[in-house]
């Protein structure tokens, strides 16, 4: 899919990647529409840009549904729905409930919210597109982050039964799944076990959806060497979880 004259809609939008991503598409001739949480900081980028803003808290079904019903009858039909807002949550069997919910409805259930108030649109419409941030963290986990390896796993299994349930009906999906990015979420952790292949710029990932956007490939990858370790991963599992369990070791120690 080529950018020029879509409407996107960006979720957290506000900074780092979704940031980068409304700027890069917007001058690539997108009708860019910026939704964050913090709502003064999505206006402010969306008047530089030259495209429209919509407070939404992803935590709330209500206010996704809102956010896809104000776009679709006040904007445009929306061509492509980035699914990117998200958060870290550090920590393993000591995380109370309460953040391990707060992360799932996050990182999880706001796109099956996404998903249930759009897709229907799309398959009306006979075509649409979906983009959901995971992470590489949802292909090859996150030492000293059970609930961010977690939920990620999980946006990815999400993002494949989309594409496998609805695919044949026009919706095309993707799963961008970078290594670590510039962004608040990963400020003071420039040494994080993620950053080993290097801490991209939000715009080099934007440069790289553009590509994955384009070519209309599931898994977008901004770190290439991601796709050497899934292959490792899936050669040898066993082999695999042993060299994780030494960079676990190396980055994190004991539990």
């Amino acid at each position: 899919m080529e950018l020029s004259g879509k409407t996107v809609v960006i979720t957290g939008s506000a900074g780092g990647i979704g940031k980068g991503l409304a700027e890069r598409f917007s001058a690539d001739g997108a009708n860019v529409v910026c939704s964050d949480i913090e709502g003064a900081t999505a206006q402010a980028l969306a008047e530089e840009i030259g495209g429209h803003a919509f407070p939404c808290d992803v935590s709330s079904e209500a206010q996704i549904k809102s956010l896809v019903e104000h776009v679709e009858d006040e904007i445009a039909p929306i061509d492509l729905f980035c699914a990117n807002a998200g958060i870290l949550t550090l920590g393993g069997l000591d995380v109370p409930d309460e953040d391990w919910n707060r992360i799932w409805d996050i990182n999880v259930m706001s796109h099956v919210w996404m998903a249930r108030h759009l897709i229907p649109r799309f398959l009306k419409r006979g075509h649409g597109y979906i983009m959901i941030t995971a992470s590489a963290a949802g292909l090859l986990n996150q030492p000293g982050a059970a609930p961010y390896g977690v939920t990620k796993h999980a946006t990815i299994g999400f993002a494949e039964w989309l594409a496998l349930t609805y695919g044949h009906k026009g919706l095309k999906v993707s799963a961008l799944c970078p290594q670590a990015v510039r962004s608040e979420m990963t400020r003071g952790h420039e040494t994080a076990v993620a950053t080993i292949d290097g801490m991209l710029e939000p715009e080099d990932v934007a440069q790289a959806c553009v590509d994955g956007i384009r070519a209309e490939q599931f898994l977008i990858l901004p770190h290439p060497e991601v796709l050497q370790y899934i292959r490792h991963k899936t050669a040898d599992y066993d082999r695999w979880l042993l060299g994780m369990n030494k960079l676990n070791q190396q980055f994190i120690g004991d539990p």
